[in-house]
């Protein structure tokens, strides 16, 4: 049914609020992507049979079926233990939860109350009953994630219950678009894309624009590999973000809006669909939104996997149907943008922070965080660390808290080495960085960036060199090619870093890669391009010495680079049985029978065949 005015949207949600609150028990069944992966479709269906018939039980994951009220919830964020089952009114939280648990779950803590305690989360000995106190979530600050595992991502009805669109609401009657440019303005909420750049003063630039036609896009291609913020957030929560990008258009006087968002996101897009056709039929979309003047269409846009069409250039260029490329600044989006007309363009998460800016104030965004970067920031916390996952904490964390209080330290509690922030465009952080406040101006000094938000962890075992050939393997094959320096600078960057691991590097070529870096971080033509050095650059200056071992010593202290292995034969255990010389494929082992091989270095191609052939464990590989 329509919402017309005020009155009917209060009614509404009163009503959602009501309906969340009927059942005696609520079952949320993680069906964020890597649950799914993970086989929670199988834990929603075995759920729904067993809550078919009982009226006072609703199981939160899919669509309606005739026995049973099953929706669907978002990522609860916890991935490295999912599939997650969360129970409410009681809070228990199931991890790593398999389809022959269901029955049991259901057994004691739907008709009894009861946990069962061999699901829950247990860390140093410590049974963690619910959610909420589990250090993982109870060390964030989740504000933009607040609603994501704990409402039903389908249903436009949770969203209001939970408090959604009343930020619409208030800046619709409450304010003038002037006003709104200035709450946000003050909150000096920045963008969460990479960057940091300021969105009221973008807002700002955009509102004074005398074009009648001006355009809101919503950034959701997130290429980053190992990010996704963004996809939980549209697939957990889409109204948050829609809700958004209408107070922006209303601010700006835009009245149409784009979601790109990459077409290996389908879950997310199916879910944007369906809040989108949703919030239209309730007359929060569309024309004339609950009876006022103001008119919002939104368009979602499939990008094609570029890279590049993270730069915002690339991106309008995209949805226009173009070929993917940068343009040279000025003019900027907020002069020429989408079909050159003026523009606001935001990532998802910077446009899920709006409505709580607008419903709690800007003095109140900036009591969080640190005063040149407020608010909070989510972060996809993966790598050698025990708690992988997507977190939520404070601008201004640091490194410590988040990689051994929240992801509870390294993996096998083996030593700490590093953390790429930022992903390809980003840089590294090392032991020494574990206090360093995480926020957009202190890692701009350390030459890093807190980009999208993926923080990859690694421990003393990870090659960096080999770290620096992969981003920068990356990184070149996303190249759009439009300017020499990345186009050309990034292949012979990438060239010389595969010499180095196959271990024909020289010590010039450390000396030409920090020459080639600075070059094309001084002159490339978009943001992309000339962060495309910097974990190259920052692997240099923190790890020179591994560098060194890899061109002058010709070893990978790791054992990662296969290049610099060699594999050995201890004379002293060899009996001579001829079974790794018969198992080479490139006949590089020689002896007699009875007496102790040889392997010949010259003409091993590292391939390990006799490494796993050997009955008497002879032969060894050494770095």
């Amino acid at each position: 049914m329509r919402i017309e005015n005020r009155e009917a949207l209060d009614k509404r949600r009163k009503e959602a609020k009501e309906a969340m609150k009927r059942p005696a028990h609520r079952i949320l069944v993680c069906a964020g992507t890597g649950c799914l992966a993970g086989g929670s479709a199988k834990i929603y269906d075995r759920f729904s049979e067993l809550a078919a018939g009982m009226d006072d039980v609703s199981v939160e994951f899919g669509a309606e079926i005739a026995h049973a009220k099953v929706k669907r919830s978002g990522c609860h964020g916890f991935c490295e233990m999912g599939p997650l089952v969360r129970i409410e009114p009681k809070n228990y939280l199931y991890v790593k939860v398999k389809e022959e648990d269901c029955d049991e779950i259901f057994e004691m803590s739907i008709k009894n109350d009861l946990p069962v305690e061999r699901l829950l989360y247990e860390a140093d000995g410590v049974k963690y009953e619910t959610q909420e106190k589990i250090p993982f979530y109870e060390k964030q600050t989740r504000l933009v994630l607040k609603n994501c595992g704990h409402i039903d991502a389908e249903n436009i009805d949770e969203y209001l219950a939970v408090g959604g669109y009343q930020a619409l609401e208030k800046a619709l009657f409450e304010m003038t678009p002037h006003a709104v440019v200035e709450e946000i303005s003050e909150s000096n909420l920045r963008g969460r894309g990479g960057g940091g750049f300021q969105t009221g003063y973008k807002w700002k630039q955009v509102a004074r624009q005398k074009e009648a036609d001006k355009y809101i896009v919503c950034n959701g291609d997130e290429g980053d590999p190992g990010a996704f913020m963004d996809r939980s957030v549209m697939e957990g929560d889409p109204h948050k973000m829609l809700e958004g990008m209408m107070i922006a258009g209303y601010a700006v006087g835009a009245q149409n809006g784009y979601i790109y968002v990459r077409a290996e996101y389908p879950l997310a897009i199916s879910r944007l669909k369906l809040a989108i056709a949703q919030a239209e039929e309730a007359g929060l979309l569309g024309d004339r939104i609950l009876g006022t003047d103001f008119s919002f269409q939104v368009h979602i846009n499939r990008g094609a996997g570029a890279f590049v069409c993270g730069e915002g250039s690339a991106l309008t260029a995209s949805i226009e149907g173009e070929r993917g490329m940068p343009r040279t600044k000025p003019p900027r989006t907020v002069e020429q943008g989408l079909f050159a007309k003026p523009t606001v363009l935001n990532n998802v998460e910077t446009y899920a922070n709006v409505p709580m800016i607008i419903n709690e104030g800007a003095a109140w965004y900036r009591t969080i965080g640190t005063e040149g970067s407020p608010g909070t920031k989510a972060f996809a916390l993966t790598g050698s660390v025990k708690n992988t996952g997507l977190i939520e904490v404070p601008m201004g964390t640091n490194l410590r808290k988040i990689v051994y209080d929240i992801g509870g330290g390294v993996k096998n509690d083996v030593p700490f080495k590093a953390v790429q922030i930022g992903g390809p465009s980003g840089g590294c952080l090392v032991t020494s960085n574990l206090e360093v406040a995480l926020d957009f101006d202190s890692l701009k000094k350390l030459n890093a960036m807190i980009g999208s938000g993926g923080l990859v962890v690694m421990d003393e075992n990870t090659c960096m060199v080999e770290v620096a050939r992969f981003f920068m393997n990356f990184t070149q094959n996303e190249s759009c090619g439009k300017c020499v320096p990345c186009r050309e600078g990034t292949k012979r960057m990438l060239d010389i870093l595969e010499d180095i691991v196959a271990g024909k590097g020289t010590k010039e070529s450390l000396q030409t890669l920090e020459e080639l870096g600075e070059a094309i971080t001084n002159t490339a033509l978009c943001g992309l391009g000339k962060s495309a050095a910097l974990p190259v650059l920052s692997t240099l200056r923190n790890f020179r010495e591994e560098y060194l071992d890899h061109v002058e010593g010709k070893r990978c202290k790791t054992g990662t680079c296969q290049a610099l292995m060699q594999y050995k034969i201890k004379t002293d255990l060899c009996k001579g049985c001829s079974k790794c010389a018969r198992n080479c494929p490139v006949s590089a082992i020689n002896g007699k029978i009875k007496e102790p091989f040889v392997i010949d270095q010259e003409l091993c191609i590292k391939c390990g065949s006799c490494l796993d052939n050997c009955p008497f464990g002879a032969i060894v590989k050494e770095s």
